[in-house]
């Protein structure tokens, strides 16, 4: 039964599969990817819902439904955004490698070069591990992309289906063994095939030896060995040297159709395997949060800690406790909980917890020193958020005094770009009347209202005696499933009308207004009003904190809402809710090559381009009950509104090109029909963007290593005023960096530069980097940057795994499993390697009991598991120190069934009475 549900969720989200390279708008090395992900994040949650002694049943077919289901919960708002987005960050870098190495043969298993991208595969499981070990997830996904399409190539381009394996090559992904019996370089392999397109062209001696090799790949030279195989197609010019041909299975075609099936199902087993090797390595619960599954809320604190903010301390530390309080257990309960301290000229550290009582000890450890009125590292410390926190938090900042690193203020906007991140920043004054404070905030503190507007986010100007009512607002956003249904800003202010769709998917639905003197009038459907005087009317509760107005929704009426505004005042609208209808969505670029595809545009897209967008849905029930009808780029300070076209990829992802994009500051704004109720919805995002005519390219090739400086390539062009260019870098680890500040770049022309970073001996293995590169045109007239994340991974040199062996079971379970258990007994071992770090069990709901004993010189941890009969499965894995992984498997047997007659040892018996190490990973 379980099998049958399994088969169906990962055919219905997932389109056919028939092809390694993009055919209309199917790019399989993609859906390869996900197949696989799918499978093994439905396997996993099965089993820690088993280890909850919970039941696992997802509602329907939907990646939605799976994310309830093993969130334990199939009610109430559970938003599938960041699970979308976490798995796109796999998928795009998977898709990335064929622009960004297309012509390095070890990422593509190309001319033999097996020992290379064994290498490359060891490498990038090394980094992918030690990333999760560190927290940085989004790292860990993004490096894994770029692993599983190396591994994936191998099926495709080499002839291991040929030599007739139905079964994955396991060498591939144990960093310890070999890639055995490869064709020499002077040994020929395949015969020519004038009309490229023979089934099997390879030799008969090397099928019958069972030579391993691959096509050669030529993007710019002809030139093989004699004798070799090609890789074949269009592009490889090596194709057309004898032996003509090609050996490579990326396209289903007629002479090669059942080879590459088998390809094409090896891939997807090979990717499993790897995924179980991480899954592993890191435990259930860190690799579901590695692939998305997690609630949604995240809380980040970004607090001055000088002595004019003890108040603003105090009242963060009641925000953050009440909030970890009342939403502890409920599906409102923050993922993650993220803290930045910062004073002059100090900032940091980033404290980053799933745990709800270790974040409200580290609030309460908060004090007020230092400092003053003057200038804080304010700035600084937001960097540190922003690349900390997961993509598309909610960021809020305390400060009474301006910033002091005003000069981040452009890599704080590429950041908040890159990560989709909203930024709220709470300024107080202790005695000055919030028209005063008005008036310094439009100097000393402009850069904040920069901020807030450039993110989506909430500039309040407020008296620390009213902070506590301005708080409101984190109770707001720091929840599930928040979505954006309006945002507007008009500098300076006029009367004009906003409308907006409020759906029956909508609750909790909130609108803020901020702006000094604000008059508006809030209409519904029906046609009832209410102005702004009236604080408690039919329609809304207004609550009135310094400059912002927050306007909490009696009744959620579907249909066309409006606010109709009379101010002159500068003002911002934004109106929010708690639905799971909502989107993601990238802008990128198509590319060429061997295998073309599109990339994510990491800066601002290029200006006199159609701009294009790759869009996920997501809703309750799954993209299949939503129809989108309407995406479109609206201007944020204009009522300039471009209406996209829109091209349906399948399994709620769309692309959307846009043809004449707003001139100035723009965000993206969906539409469309929710099918389940009949009622229309409007979304839209926060984060504002702009096109440029400067263009920066980076790839990371590599992890980094400690204390070894490493390079990072850039390329910078325009299509705009060419001359000098002003390059500035910044990392948010303060790592030192070598680059030249400037670069002279022609109109229509690029030129190249390098940032050199030097990650301290002292840094620890996974740490992730966040490296920006911004490039500023002459006259400072256009810009644009590049956001990088770069992991710093310590040389591996223990590549071998934990031993677990059986040594003892005993009972057999009757039929009745109800009143009876079951007990196994184990024996792990490290050899030479570098020590188990901790041994869980993986699968079982059983209680697990250990000890270390020494035994010739030899450590031996001797384990005993006990479980109910009901459970009959077990997985128990060990970990060692470098992420290399143990397990021992067993599924006990039934009345009527051959069991191992082994005794149980006194010892086990002993120890049950004084360890008691449950479900979940425990150090030793």
């Amino acid at each position: 039964m379980r099998s049958s549900v399994c088969i169906a969720l990962v055919v219905l989200v997932l389109p056919v599969v028939q092809t390694f390279v993009p055919v209309g708008n199917e790019t399989t090395h993609v859906t390869i990817t996900q197949n696989a992900v799918m499978k093994k994040i439905y396997e996993v949650c099965e089993a820690v819902a088993e280890s909850e002694d919970r039941e696992f049943k997802p509602s329907g077919s939907s990646a939605e439904e799976l994310l309830c289901a093993c969130l334990g919960t199939n009610t109430g708002q559970v938003s599938g955004a960041k699970f979308h987005e976490a798995l796109n960050q796999i998928y795009i870098q998977n898709g990335i490698v064929d622009r960004d190495y297309a012509s390095s043969n070890p990422h593509h298993f190309n001319s033999e070069a097996f020992t290379e991208g064994h290498s490359l595969i060891s490498q990038g499981v090394a980094a992918v591990k030690a990333n999760i070990r560190e927290d940085n997830l989004q790292a860990a996904r993004e490096t894994l992309g770029r692993v599983l399409h190396t591994l994936q190539d191998f099926y495709s381009h080499s002839n291991w289906v040929e030599l007739g394996y139905k079964i994955t090559y396991a060498n591939l992904i144990k960093p310890d063994l070999t890639i055995d019996n490869v064709a020499e370089v002077d040994t020929p392999t395949c015969s020519d095939c004038a009309s490229g397109t023979c089934s099997n062209p390879l030799l008969p001696s090397i099928l019958k030896e069972k030579k391993l090799t691959s096509g050669y790949m030529g993007l710019n030279s002809p030139n093989k060995p004699n004798g070799k195989c090609s890789h074949g197609g269009g592009a490889d010019l090596t194709s057309t040297q004898v032996p003509r041909g090609g050996i490579n299975k990326d396209e289903r075609l007629s002479h090669n159709a059942a080879l590459h099936d088998t390809a094409v199902a090896l891939a997807i087993d090979a990717t499993v395997d790897l995924l179980e090797d991480v899954r592993g390595a890191v435990g259930n619960k860190e690799y579901l949060r590695m692939m998305g599954i997690a609630r949604t809320a995240v809380l980040c604190f970004v607090i001055d800690t000088t002595v004019g903010m003890s108040d603003g301390i105090a009242e963060a530390k009641r925000v953050a406790h009440s909030i970890i309080d009342s939403k502890k257990g409920t599906l409102d309960e923050p993922s993650e909980y993220i803290l930045v301290p910062f004073n002059d000229p100090s900032f940091g550290p980033l404290i980053r917890t799933t745990n709800p009582d270790v974040m409200k000890s580290e609030i309460s450890k908060l004090t007020a020193e230092g400092g003053g009125d003057e200038p804080e590292m304010c700035l600084s410390g937001l960097q540190l958020a922003l690349t900390g926190a997961p993509a598309s938090s909610h960021i809020y900042v305390f400060t009474d005094a301006s910033a002091k690193d005003k000069h981040l203020e452009s890599t704080i906007i590429a950041l908040i770009r890159s990560t989709k991140s909203t930024v709220s920043v709470f300024m107080t004054e202790k005695t000055r009347p919030a028209r005063v404070l008005h008036m310094q905030g439009r100097s000393g503190f402009q850069v904040y209202y920069n901020l807030a507007l450039a993110s989506g986010g909430q500039a309040i100007e407020v008296t620390k005696a009213n902070l506590p009512s301005a708080t409101d607002i984190i109770l707001d956003t720091s929840t599930a499933a928040l979505v954006t249904v309006l945002q507007r800003a008009r500098i300076p202010g006029h009367v004009e009308n906003f409308p907006f769709l409020l759906d029956a998917s909508l609750s909790n639905v909130t609108a803020y207004l901020t702006g000094n003197n604000l008059r508006f009038t809030l209409h519904n459907p029906s046609g009832v009003s209410q102005p702004h005087t009236v604080s408690n009317g039919p329609l809304a509760t207004i609550q009135t904190v310094g400059n912002l107005q927050r306007l909490h929704f009696n009744l959620n009426e579907t249909g066309l809402w409006s606010i109709s505004m009379e101010s002159t005042e500068a003002y911002t609208i934004k109106v929010t809710g708690q639905s799971a209808t909502t989107f993601i969505y990238d802008f990128v670029e198509e590319f060429s090559g061997p295998h073309s595809g599109f990339a994510l545009i990491e800066g601002r897209p290029q200006k006199g381009l159609p701009a294009k967008l790759l869009l996920t849905m997501t809703g309750q029930k799954g993209a299949e009950a939503l129809e989108l009808q309407e995406v479109a780029l609206v201007e944020v300070s204009d009522a300039s509104v471009v209406n996209g076209t829109i091209e349906e990829m399948g399994d709620g992802n769309f692309l959307v090109t846009v043809n004449q994009v707003p001139e100035g500051e723009f965000v993206v704004m969906m539409k469309g029909k929710d099918m389940t109720t009949s009622s229309y919805f409007q979304r839209q995002t926060t984060t504002q963007m702009s096109l440029s005519k400067v263009i920066i390219k980076a790839v990371v090739g590599s992890a980094m290593v400690p204390g070894k400086e490493f390079e990072v390539p850039f390329t910078v062009s325009t299509d705009g005023l060419g001359g000098v260019f002003t390059i500035s870098a910044k990392n948010d680890k303060d790592f030192p960096l070598k680059y030249n500040p400037q670069l002279t770049v022609n109109t229509g022309g690029n030129a190249s530069g390098t940032v050199k970073v030097t990650p301290p001996a002292s840094t620890a293995s996974g740490t992730d980097v966040t490296l920006t590169i911004l490039a500023e045109g002459p006259r400072a007239e256009d810009s644009n940057y590049a956001v990088l994340r770069l992991s710093v991974v310590a040389e591996v040199t223990d590549f071998s795994s934990p031993k677990c062996e059986i040594v003892g079971v005993s009972p057999i379970c009757p039929s009745d499993c109800i009143q009876s258990t079951w007990d196994l007994s184990v024996n792990i071992t490290d050899g030479n390697g570098t020590g188990i770090e901790r041994i869980y069990i993986q699968k079982g709901s059983g209680n697990l009991f250990y000890q270390s004993v020494e035994d010739g010189g030899i450590t031996v941890v001797m384990g005993y598991y006990n479980a109910s009969c009901c459970s009959p499965d077990v997985i128990v894995t060990a970990v060692d120190k470098e992420g290399n992984v143990g397990r021992c498997t067993y599924t006990v047997q039934r009345s009527g069934g051959v069991s191992p007659s082994l005794s149980l040892p006194l010892w086990a018996c002993l120890l049950v009475s004084a360890l008691s190490i449950m479900h979940d990973a425990l150090p030793l």
